[in-house]
């Protein structure tokens, strides 16, 4: 933590990178503060109270507080002491190194908690003796006296660091980079991974860990120093304990020893240097194992590269994290020194670092240079000096001073040089100039720096106009100026607004002071007069005043007047109101007066019915008896006042207005009405009690009272129907009635008419009548129609007249029939009764048509005739007419009439077949012949059909294919001929084979060589049709059946003997055989004749057979004796092999047996493979039904 002299150091770290406790100190006296100086280059790592770890950089003084006034407990690295220093009260710790051999015995274990020493963030220190960097501003962070800095030496670059009394100082090589590596990375990852409360309230294992890890980050540039430290302390390892990280740490060095793989990655290479840029590229990392070399992908590794501009043992900084191998380190300094390393890391591999590469940055422009600062100022001249930027390597020679001469256009050179400051003479007085500034060295020209505005010293502005009033309320006022004449837009004024009150005595009192060029003053006095006066000010001086000018506060509105009061006699339309004017005014007189009314019901509007200066106003066209609220107010220059408080008046009552005429409810009735009304739209300001309803014939007659009440309907009843009558309604309160509404003229409707009297009937045939009657009362209403009710059953009648006229001809009336009648008046007003009913019979006559006629089918007759030429017909016996009927006429045909008896049921005969008829038919009695039904068509049938022409198109042994007509083989389409095919039995009868629509039939079950008859009937709807002629189909013959496979049996070394099963003569034909062989694919016909074996010479060794065999049939009855071959049998298979000695030479079956074996072997493989296709296949639609079609 301490050395005895600070290294170099480059820089200096941030404040606001040490953060505090949160915990603040109350400063009691048991309460002490103790320093620790912590030196450049070195890390003092504390722990809080809420368990973070804090690691503070040097050069710095930590403040620690003792509650109690002892010491805290200070864990330094091994080989080093802590010492306690005071100076001018203030105790100090300060770690030195320990001039004896250190052992780890001397090292005390740390404490698990130490929460009783903290940051102390106010204690008052004396400052230091060396410079203090200003405190960054922030919460929390560390009081600039306790931090203790250095001032920054010279860097010297590839020179060996002094020891500064430290011991055993030692080059920092390979190894120990890689050990600085790892303690990183674990640093890192304890951080990063969240520890539970126990590790994070405790401090560190090792305060010489936190040092190790820490020194990776230091940055003031102090490496060699601290290389030397870590050097040292790598040696004193050696006695940790097992359980300390210091042994972790060396266990893990022991692991890295024992594992043989190493892992070397060459020197980078920089190329493409440029001033702010380079490409940085490097090698794969080569492993070796046992002296072998292996190389990886560059997908095996991570790559970092770290740079530094500090010299070789500088603080290195990363700059790129990948798998690349090569890259581009962008944002560099121009004219720079930097070193460049490269290190690889694997999952598997440990990590590997390059050696340093070096190079420097070119030179280029400088940076753009700070804004020129004035330093002094005329009316006429500004002075600027300015600071010099980076070079970049080349040094500034020129520096370019650019102005816009005051006119805000472009920027024109107004000095080129190497000077560092500028006079600008002969200016405008209080004008603006902008400038900026660039500076020059030998590679080229910077960019500009901001730009700054200066103006010159200027005149005190001229006095300004006076202010203006822009509103102006009760107690404040909106005051408006503009700039003096004369004055350039963009100067910058201050303007002062004084104020007198009038009468007050105290003068001109300032009011504002800004750059606004307006206020609003507030707090004034209402309709009060007041001065004002303006000054103006800018960098030069005060003005002169303005011209004073007046304005003045509106007045207040005044109070609310008196309470409104009632003066005189209170009218049912008037009422007289005066009051009295306000007790404030607001500063000014009243100079109007509003009287507002209003209803006393709920939600009654104000309405204003008065506004004058008088203090008094009479009240009329009101409604009598109504309650009315009244309240006045009044209006002045300062507004209008607020409403008095309300007086309620009420004017007298009168007797009520006139009512609505009486209306009719709903429709008025022959004998009674009912009337209803509303109340008057004036109750004279009292409630209606009760109506007077008054009724006259006409407005000559005597007036007389039908209803008096508080309803507002009545029934008026005993009224005559079809009258005109007068009604007059009067409403009542507690005052009296008032007058006679208007005259409500009202009709009683029409009764219905009386009843009618009997209906006078006269027959004018046997089918029509004339019904005639008289009109009867109508009862004030004129009759419209009547209604003739007709039927045959006195209690079974139908209306079959509705009109005006007295008397109706009834038509189509049946003869011989009693009928009843009776007549019904009606009118408007309704329906009249029905009159007395009148009874008359209508004379006989021919009989009535016949409603019934139909055809006759063949099943509902018992003796079917023949339909081809007859027609038989059905009807029902009509109605007689009062006389028998005798007979019946049939009309068929070309007007053809046959007369018949009583029958209902007749066959016509003699008709053309296949013939349509319209047939019709009437009753003859003794009155003569009654009218025909209607017509009936009926067809004949057409004659049975021909029988086809019978063939046969296809033989066979066994079956035989006839074919008859032209037609489908098969019933596609309905069809109406049926055919009927019949076939010779062994008995000489003829049996059905076939019955239906098809043109074809296939006769099976049949045997060969035989000769069969056959016979076909056609029949349709008209009927069965004749046979055909016989006719005789013969059968061929069949051939042989089919053989079983083979046996062959060696009997010598290359002869076979091959048999079979021999097949009896089939109906004295002969048999004959083919053998057929098969060394290969092929088969070739090595025999044929009439023996059942055949002997096979001169085989080939080891070579396999095929043999299969047919029997063919020879046909001697036939021309040519042609023959008929069955089919071939199995294959038989069998091998011809050498024959060995012994008694297994001398078994013929055996080869039989072997090659018996080898056929079941191969239909087992092409089972087994069928199956497996099976599978596979079923395999293949399960997945496609579950992944595709789901």
């Amino acid at each position: 933590m301490m050395a005895d002299q600070p290294p170099p150091l480059e820089a200096t770290p941030l404040l606001n990178e040490v953060p505090l406790l949160p915990h603040m100190v109350n400063g009691d006296s048991i309460q002490q503060v103790i320093l620790v100086q912590v030196n450049p280059g070195e890390t003092f790592t504390i722990t809080t109270e809420d368990g973070h770890i804090q690691c503070i950089q040097g050069p710095a003084h930590v403040p620690m507080m003792s509650p109690n006034g002892s010491m805290p407990p200070i864990f330094v690295p091994p080989g080093y002491v802590s010492q306690v220093v005071e100076e001018n009260g203030v105790r100090r710790v300060v770690v030195v190194p320990h001039s004896g051999e250190f052992h780890p015995s001397m090292h005390p274990p740390p404490p698990p908690h130490v929460p009783h020493y903290m940051h102390h963030p106010h204690a008052l220190l004396p400052p230091p003796p060396h410079p203090v960097f200003p405190a960054v501003p922030g919460t929390g962070e560390l009081p600039p006296q306790f931090i203790h800095q250095h001032p920054p030496p010279h860097v010297f670059q590839e020179q060996e660091p002094r020891s500064h009394g430290r011991t055993n100082f030692i080059q920092r090589d390979e190894r120990s980079l890689k050990m600085q590596e790892h303690l990183k990375k674990r640093l890192k990852d304890r951080q990063a991974s969240g520890h539970t409360n126990n590790k994070l309230n405790s401090p560190p294992s090792s305060p010489h860990k936190v040092l190790n890890s820490s020194n990776a980050t230091i940055p003031n540039g102090n490496g060699k120093a601290q290389q030397g430290a870590v050097g040292a302390l790598k040696q004193k390892q050696i006695g940790k304990t097992k359980g300390s990280p210091e042994a972790e740490m060396g266990e893990s060095d022991t692991e890295s020893k024992k594992c043989d793989t190493h892992l070397s990655i060459g020197k980078p290479v920089v190329s493409d240097i440029q001033a702010r840029s380079a490409v940085l590229s490097w090698n794969l990392p080569v492993s070796s194992q046992n002296g072998e070399s292996h190389s990886h992908s560059p997908a095996a590794f991570t790559f970092e590269v770290a740079i530094s501009n500090s010299g070789k043992n500088g603080k290195f900084k990363s700059v790129y994290v990948g798998e690349e191998l090569t890259i581009t380190l962008p944002d560099l300094r121009p004219a720079t020194d930097y070193h460049a390393r490269v290190s690889a890391t694997s999952s598997s591999i440990k990590e590997t670092i390059s050696e340093l590469v070096s190079f420097t940055t070119e030179s280029c422009e400088p940076d753009c240079p700070a804004a020129p600062k004035l330093i002094n100022r005329t009316k006429n001249s500004l002075s600027l000096q300015w600071k010099s930027s980076n070079d970049n390597g080349s040094k500034i020679t020129n520096f370019l001073l650019e102005w816009d001469e005051g006119k805000n256009g472009p920027f024109k050179e107004c000095y080129y040089g190497h000077l560092k400051q500028y006079k600008l003479t002969k200016l405008t007085p209080s004008t603006r100039y902008s400038l900026r500034l660039a500076a020059k060295n030998d590679i080229g020209m910077s960019g500009f720096s901001e730009t700054v505005t200066f103006g010159t010293a200027g005149v005190v502005p001229p006095a300004p106009a006076p202010p203006t009033l822009l509103e102006a309320g009760v107690t404040w006022m909106a005051l408006a100026w503009s700039p003096p004449a004369g004055v350039a837009s963009d100067d910058s004024l201050t303007y002062s607004l004084d104020m007198e009150e009038e009468g007050s005595g105290y003068g001109f009192q300032p009011q504002y002071n800004g750059d606004e060029l307006s206020c609003t003053l507030r707090n004034l006095r209402r309709s009060t007069s007041y001065k004002f006066r303006l000054f103006a000010y800018n960098s030069e001086g005060k003005s002169s005043p303005s011209e004073v000018v007046e304005h003045s506060t509106k007045p207040d509105r005044p109070g609310a007047p008196s309470k409104p009061v009632i003066k005189g006699k209170i009218h049912p339309h008037s009422v007289r109101v005066t009051w009295e004017p306000p007790k404030d005014n607001g500063g000014s007189d009243i100079s109007k007066y509003f009287l507002e009314i209003s209803e006393a019901s709920v939600g009654g509007r104000w309405e204003p019915i008065y506004s004058g200066a008088q203090r008094e106003h009479v009240c009329d066209h009101l409604r009598p008896g109504t309650s009315y609220r009244l309240r006045v107010s009044c209006a002045s220059k300062g507004g209008e006042s607020q409403a008095s408080d309300v007086t309620t008046v009420t004017t007298a009552a009168v007797p009520p207005g006139p009512c609505p005429a009486p209306a009719l409810v709903g429709k008025a009735k022959p004998k009674e009405m009912t009337l209803q009304w509303g109340p008057p739209a004036v109750d004279g300001g009292s409630e209606i009690t009760e109506y007077l309803l008054e009724m006259a014939s006409s407005e000559q007659e005597e007036r007389r009272v039908v209803y008096q009440g508080p309803a507002a309907e009545f029934g008026v009843t005993n009224l005559l129907p079809g009258r005109t009558y007068c009604f007059w309604l009067r409403a009542g309160n507690k005052v009296g009635f008032g007058p006679h509404s208007e005259k409500a003229e009202l009709c009683t409707a029409p009764g219905p008419p009386e009843q009618c009297c009997k209906p006078l009937i006269t027959c004018k045939s046997a089918t029509c009548a004339v019904v005639s009657w008289e009109s009867p009362a109508c009862n004030g209403a004129e009759i419209t129609e009547y209604r003739l009710d007709w039927g045959q059953v006195e209690g079974s009648m139908h209306i079959i007249y509705t009109g005006p006229c007295q008397s109706y001809e009834v038509k189509g009336l049946t003869p011989a029939t009693t009928y009843y009648c009776r007549v019904q008046a009606v009118n408007v007003a309704g329906v009249g009764l029905f009159g007395d009913t009148s009874v008359v019979s209508t004379p006989p006559s021919v009989p009535a048509a016949v409603a019934v006629l139909h055809l006759l089918e063949e099943d509902q007759m018992e003796t079917s005739p023949p339909f081809s030429t007859c027609l038989a017909i059905q009807w029902e016996e009509p109605c007689c007419h009062g006389a028998e009927i005798t007979g019946y006429n049939i009309e068929y045909g070309e007007k053809q009439l046959v007369t018949v008896g009583r029958n209902t049921t007749h066959v016509l005969e003699n008709l053309l077949p296949d013939t349509l008829y319209r047939i019709r038919i009437q009753a003859i009695n003794s009155f003569g012949v009654g009218p025909f039904s209607h017509s009936m068509k009926a067809k004949t049938k057409p004659l049975p059909p021909d029988p086809p022409h019978l063939e046969c198109v296809v033989f066979s042994y066994q079956s035989l294919k006839l074919k008859w007509g032209e037609g489908p083989s098969r019933a596609l389409i309905p069809n109406p001929t049926q055919f009927n095919l019949q076939m010779e039995d062994r008995f000489g009868r003829f049996v059905t084979v076939y019955n239906g629509p098809c043109h074809t039939y296939k006769v099976q079950r049949l045997s060969e060589s035989t000769t069969y008859h056959f016979r076909i009937q056609a029949y349709n709807d008209a009927g069965e049709g004749a046979f055909s002629e016989v006719c005789a189909f013969t059968t061929t013959k069949s051939p042989p059946a089919p053989l079983k496979a083979p046996k062959a049996i060696q009997l010598e070394e290359n002869t076979f003997e091959i048999t079979w099963e021999p097949l009896q003569p089939m109906k004295g034909d002969s048999i004959v055989y083919i053998l057929q062989l098969a060394a290969g694919r092929e088969f070739d016909q090595v025999y044929k004749g009439p023996e059942p074996w055949f002997r096979l010479p001169a085989a080939q060794t080891n070579c396999e057979y095929r043999a299969r065999v047919c029997a063919g049939r020879q046909c001697h009855d036939l021309p040519g004796c042609p023959e008929l071959y069955g089919p071939y049998s199995p294959s038989a298979v069998f091998c011809c092999q050498r024959r060995e000695p012994g008694p297994a030479a001398a078994q013929p079956g055996a080869e039989l047996a072997q090659s018996g074996k080898r056929l079941r072997e191969e239909r087992v493989i092409a089972i087994a493979l069928l199956c497996g296709f099976a599978v596979v296949a079923i395999l293949f639609a399960v997945v496609i039904q579950y992944f595709v079609i789901k």
